[in-house]
C-alpha cells in the first residue's frame, strides 16, 4: 500500500501534474495576457509561436535555475541533511547484498584481526573494547537491527 502511495505521488506530481501545470501555464498567460495586450499579439500571432518561444526559452532558464538550486544554493544542502536523517537506511542495512554479503565478510574479517591481534598481544583492553562493541553493532545490523538514533520516533 504505501509503494503504490509513494509511486502514485512521483508520477502524479512530476510527470501528469509537471506537463498539465506546464500546458496550463502557456494557455492562461497566452489567452489572458498576451491575447489582451495588442503589441504582444502582433509579435506572437498565433499559440503556437508563443508556445515554442517561450520553451526555447523557458527550458534552458529552467535548467540554469535547477543548476543554481543544486550547486549554489543552501536549500539543497539543507534538502539532503533532512533526508538524510529521515533516511532509515542509514541507520540499518538495506537489503541485498549489504546485509548478506558486505557487512558479514566486514565482521568476520574484524573477529579475525581482533584474534591475531589479541593473540600477539597487540590491544589495550580499550580496543577489545571497542572492537566487541563493533562487533556487536555488526552484527546488530545483519540481523536487521538498527545503530545510531533515528529521527523518526516510530523506526525504533
Amino acid at each position: 500500500m504505501y509503494r503504490a502511495w509513494y509511486y502514485f505521488r512521483m508520477g502524479y506530481s512530476v510527470y501528469l501534474t509537471f506537463l498539465l501545470g506546464y500546458a496550463s501555464t502557456l494557455v492562461t498567460v497566452y489567452y489572458l495576457a498576451v491575447r489582451n495586450m495588442p503589441p504582444l499579439l502582433d509579435i506572437f500571432p498565433r499559440f503556437e509561436s508563443f508556445a515554442v518561444l517561450a520553451t526555447l526559452v523557458g527550458v534552458p532558464l529552467s535548467i540554469a535555475i535547477g543548476w543554481t538550486h543544486l550547486k549554489r544554493s543552501r536549500a539543497w544542502t539543507s534538502e539532503l541533511d533532512i533526508s538524510q536523517e529521515a533516511n532509515i537506511y542509514n541507520y540499518k542495512l538495506p537489503p541485498g547484498y549489504y546485509r548478506e554479503a558486505w557487512v558479514p565478510t566486514f565482521l568476520e574479517l574484524l573477529r579475525t584481526v581482533r584474534k591475531l591481534a589479541e593473540r600477539e598481544g597487540l590491544l589495550t583492553d580499550q580496543e577489545k573494547r571497542g572492537i566487541q562493541d563493533l562487533e556487536g553493532k555488526l552484527k546488530h545490523l545483519v540481523e536487521g537491527g538498527y545503530v545510531g538514533e533515528p529521527r523518526r520516533a516510530h523506526m525504533a
